[in-house]
């Protein structure tokens, strides 16, 4: 045994070490033998994540030249149009790094694509999420982390857009300060701790640059980090399919085939975001020169993600309410009170509709949007809403390039606040229960073949292929499946398997892993 040992190689002997000490060996296996299914839409966590990595590493190195200081100066860089303008420290510093700093305009545009990339990869990744039912017990804490993630990606692309103090931005801080005004009782007391005294202040640029590059990105990744450990410890969702159940889950590996694949895939994330940088410009700050607070221009937007807020205050009527000898001004029932409940609504979702079905199960096979139509109809509903506000967000663009009245845009959007979110619960639950009304006719009648054969009496019928036991010799048409992912007889048959009537299918044969919880590896097509 000593020999044995003793001829051992010196890397083997250290981690046999470590590992008699520290016993990571058993965690490290289950952790690579982490079995993932493979379908498109688990890609979107992915981009989320990868888009990520890409805002640390260019934020890193913007973060190394941006000086966020509000002390005036008067520019003579390399932008010829704006020398001997007067300007914050911080607006110089911005177009240094546009115009001096090597690569800097690259990473300028490859840290606000990728930002952009970042939150709609979240809001697609928790529409799919949604739709699914994937949130479902277990995995409600998962849901409530996800959902802190958006809002505080929300708050850190508002604190990253800010910090140029170019017209843009200075806008956009003018109206948080705002809305910190319209806060009772603390409101003036807020604003006049952030911003360092009366707008613009001295101290805000300095307060959201801690907190862009440090505070918020920080506990981004403590979030991150909590939401794997979470996926890792807990059984993945899958779809329905032949040889899934609720019990395992059948896929690749996490090692080496999960891993390569997401390495590549990583790559191709990045390359999009530095193509669209290298190519696409954005937010040219150049254009919009320094911040004046007296100088106010149209057409001045936020990211898209933000947009559902100037929306809501476009439309907002102008209410004012005293209670208790306070005045609540208008302004912070659609930007202080409607971003409360939602965020409250979104994150305890899970929660309410456990105790408005009354399921206490556990889930681990996902459902399509037609198999839950009342929860597909309130999702269609919050998508429309949020539809309707961020297109009013930009109703003074529209009604210029279009010539239609402001009033007009505005009443319409009012209006239409209160119609389309429940036209689209309507829509969206009819269409659901037409998809289910579709599935009872492949029941009933079996899969389209495309066949069509002509009977004697001169008409033609289309052949039908029974759903049941294919090759046994008792049917009439034997061939392939429709090509259709989520209809296949394949694919249908577990779903549907006693909810209209038993049927029994045998599973194709898969290859157990060594990793626990029954998980899978799959040995043919996804």
């Amino acid at each position: 045994m000593d020999k044995r040992r003793h001829e051992t190689s010196l890397p083997a002997r250290t981690a046999g070490g470590l590992d008699d000490r520290l016993r990571g060996a058993t965690t490290l296996r289950r952790v690579l033998n982490k079995v993932f299914p493979d379908h498109w839409s688990f890609l979107l966590g992915e981009i989320a994540l990868y888009a990520f990595v890409v805002l640390l590493l260019t934020g890193t190195y913007l973060a190394l030249f941006f000086d966020p200081s509000m002390e005036e100066v008067v520019y003579d860089g390399a932008y010829t149009p704006l020398r001997g303008i007067d300007m914050s420290r911080a607006y110089e510093s911005a177009l240094e790094l546009s115009f001096e700093v090597r690569g800097g305009l690259f990473m300028r545009q490859m840290h606000h694509w990728s930002a952009l990339l970042f939150m709609a990869a979240i809001v697609l990744h928790m529409l799919r999420v949604f739709f699914t039912g994937a949130f479902r017990k277990p995995r409600e804490l998962t849901w409530i982390v996800g959902s802190l993630m958006f809002w505080l990606g929300f708050l850190a692309g508002f604190t990253g857009y800010s910090l140029p103090d170019d017209g843009l931005s200075g806008t956009g801080l003018r109206i948080a300060h705002a809305i910190m005004l319209s806060i009772p009782v603390i409101g003036s007391w807020v604003a006049g701790s952030l911003f360092g005294g009366e707008f613009p202040g001295t101290s805000i640029l300095s307060i959201f640059f801690i907190a862009h590059v440090l505070l918020i990105p920080g506990t981004l990744v403590a979030l991150i980090t909590v939401h794997l450990g979470l996926l890792v410890k807990q059984k993945h969702t899958q779809f329905p399919g032949p040889g899934r159940t609720e019990h395992n889950v059948v896929g690749v590996r996490m090692f080496p085939g999960f891993a390569l694949k997401s390495g590549g895939f990583f790559l191709f994330v990045f390359a999009t975001i530095a193509l669209l940088g290298g190519l696409f410009q954005i937010n040219p700050i150049w254009i919009f020169g320094p911040y004046q607070a007296s100088v106010v221009s149209a057409a001045s937007q936020p990211d898209w993600y933000v947009m559902f807020l100037d929306g809501s205050t476009r439309l907002f009527p102008p209410w004012e309410i005293r209670v208790l000898g306070y005045t609540v001004p208008p302004l912070f029932w659609p930007t202080v009170v409607l971003p409360g409940v939602l965020a409250t609504v979104h994150a305890l979702y899970p929660i309410i509709d456990r105790r408005f079905t009354k399921d206490q199960r556990a889930h681990h096979l996902l459902q399509r949007p037609r198999d839950a139509p009342a929860r597909t109809g309130l999702g269609a509903m919050a998508v429309s809403f949020y539809l309707v506000l961020t297109l009013s967000g930009a109703n003074d663009v529209i009604a210029e390039k279009f010539h239609i009245s402001l009033n007009a845009m505005t009443w319409a959007g009012r209006i239409g606040l209160l119609v389309v979110p429940p036209l689209g619960y309507y829509v969206a639950y009819r269409i659901a229960l037409a998809l289910q009304q579709h599935d009872r006719e492949v029941l009933a009648h079996g899969v389209e073949t495309g066949i069509i054969r002509r009977l004697p009496d001169g008409g033609f019928v289309e052949v039908h292929q029974p759903l049941g036991p294919a090759g046994d010799g008792r049917l009439e048409y034997v061939g392939t499946p429709v090509p259709k992912k989520l209809n296949r007889v394949g694919a249908l048959l577990p779903t549907v398997k006693g909810f209209f009537y038993p049927i029994e299918r045998p599973a194709p044969p898969a290859q157990l892993s060594e990793a626990p919880a029954r998980e899978e590896v799959r040995t043919g097509g996804s």
